[in-house]
């Protein structure tokens, strides 16, 4: 499942690593948020190495379908029903002036782009109550909504009760822009190390991360991982991870113009791709939706399918070409999480809980790091960073995060005792499927891909949940806090730094 940004694309390998080398800054992560954090302090003369796992948008920023909006879906009505006006206007703000800055610099790097009208919609008549709350509360942000009637969106092949339109929006290639970010950071001296990593991080003494190739020294850290990958200050247990599917089409007559996003479920993204936004010069249409909490799942593929029936139920003719997932996490109190880390004396900072609305939140979250980390006073700093940074949570904050507590523990309990109903010896799984067995009291996952079956422990490195196999990704995927391992054990993300142990085959199972 590869998106349809990484097809024929070929990605920077980086530097050579040298253990032990010393720079002003090391940021963690090779997405949007790390990238655009990096290029932010090279354009202030700092010395940057961005440090990546896997390669340049490895995740969820090579994986989200290129939206770029102030209207978001029902995000701005949700933060308004527990927040005051004031965090929502501040929220707008910040991603306004990400947006500006990704904008501002893909127009300088030539990176084009597509100006669209964006729609949050309604797909039944109960879901229209919540349409008119965006409205308001956009409105009350200073965006400069309008709400149509169903009469006005007679044109749009799929059902619609009514929706919120914002204007001057923007489509965009995420890839093309993390490249041209890379460019950049490396034409101001900037270093990429690719393939590495990072393990953990460290404040006191000298200022570290630990590498499987050894630490880098550094004056301040930047974890731009997705979810840190430090547990201090617990914001695992802050955010929830979730994935989301999108499937790209080819669609007779060509796709829709303006981008759509449900308030209702299940959750129906539309995005259309053109030649200026998109990686192959030919009209597209993006479908996505059906999200779920990481590890909670009746069927990740069945997910997919349901998109791809749905599109072609309403798209008739459509061709599919690509489909892919992306994971992104959400903050219990709505708000993303950024700054400095809890007992990280002020060289370790982080990012998270963007609500899959990088594009906006990333360069928005860099600005607010890289003010910090250059040591801009409050005074001077944008007025929405001073507000965000001294948000007050709210009772129904801690509910949400109660309530998600609760369903982790549920997961918990009830993946353990699925795992003890069944013992090893078990029948060779399937191609593409995985099935979690008990081997001396200890739950074992075992799968076959690509032809070649394998056992690996069960139990996630974070924190001992038993996994769930994700038959649309062919990964073991964690219940709890969202760690994902692929089938030989190896961490892809999460909280989890460390491998599943690989164990041996024994009979059948």
């Amino acid at each position: 499942m590869k998106p349809l940004w990484k097809i024929d694309t070929t990605m920077p390998a980086g530097s050579t690593f040298e253990p032990g080398a010393r720079h002003d800054v090391v940021v963690v992560g090779a997405g949007l948020t790390g990238l655009t954090t990096a290029v932010m302090l090279t354009h202030a003369g700092l010395d940057v190495a961005v440090i990546e796992a896997g390669e340049v948008a490895e995740l969820a920023s090579g994986g989200n379908t290129g939206k770029l909006s102030l209207l978001q879906g029902k995000r701005l009505a949700e933060i308004r029903r527990h927040h005051p006006a004031a965090l929502v206007r501040a929220y707008v703000d910040a991603n306004r002036e990400g947006m500006g800055w990704l904008t501002d610099f893909a127009d300088s790097a030539g990176v084009p782009y597509t100006r669209r009208t964006d729609h949050s919609y309604a797909q039944s008549p109960e879901g229209v109550e919540t349409v008119r709350g965006q409205h308001d509360a956009a409105r009350e942000a200073g965006l400069a909504t309008r709400m149509l009637a169903p009469a006005r969106l007679t044109s749009t092949p799929f059902p619609i009760s009514g929706a919120v339109a914002l204007e001057d929006q923007v489509t965009i290639d995420p890839v093309k822009v993390a490249l041209a970010l890379v460019r950049e950071l490396l034409d101001g001296g900037g270093t990429l190390l690719t393939g590495i990593r990072v393990t953990g991080a460290h404040a006191l003494g000298s200022p570290r991360v630990e590498t499987t190739r050894g630490p880098v020294f550094a004056d301040h850290i930047v974890l731009a991982t997705g979810t840190p990958v430090l547990d201090r200050g617990l914001y695992f247990t802050k955010v929830r991870g979730m994935r989301s599917y999108c499937v790209s089409f080819r669609v007779p007559g060509g796709p829709t113009e303006g981008s759509y996003l449900s308030v209702d479920s299940p959750t129906r993204s539309i995005r259309p791709v053109s030649g200026a936004d998109g990686p192959d010069g030919v009209a597209q249409l993006i479908v996505g939706g059906n999200g779920h909490p990481v590890g909670r799942s009746d069927g990740e593929t069945a997910a997919v399918d349901d998109l791809v029936a749905w599109t072609a139920q309403h798209f008739p003719g459509a061709v599919e070409t690509h489909r892919w997932s992306a994971q992104d996490y959400e903050s219990h109190n709505q708000i993303p999480f950024v700054g400095a880390m809890p007992r990280g004396v002020g060289a370790i900072r982080f990012a998270t809980g963007y609500a899959k609305w990088g594009l906006s939140n990333a360069p928005a979250a860099a600005l607010r790091l890289t003010a910090e980390i250059l040591g801009t006073s409050p005074r001077e700093r944008s007025s929405w960073m001073n507000t965000l940074a001294t948000r007050l949570t709210v009772p129904a904050d801690l509910g949400r995060g109660a309530i998600e507590g609760a369903r982790v523990a549920a997961a918990a309990a009830a993946r353990w005792v699925d795992a003890e109903s069944r013992s090893v010896p078990v029948p060779q799984p399937d191609e593409g499927t995985g099935v979690v067995a008990n081997r001396a009291g200890h739950p074992v996952g075992i799968s076959t891909v690509d032809g070649i079956t394998r056992a690996v422990s069960a139990v996630c490195t974070h924190l001992g949940g038993v996994l769930d196999w994700n038959d649309a990704e062919c990964t073991w995927d964690c219940p709890l806090h969202a760690s994902r391992f692929t089938p030989d054990g190896t961490r892809i993300e999460g909280p989890a730094v460390e491998d599943l142990k690989q164990l041996p085959r024994s009979g059948r199972g």
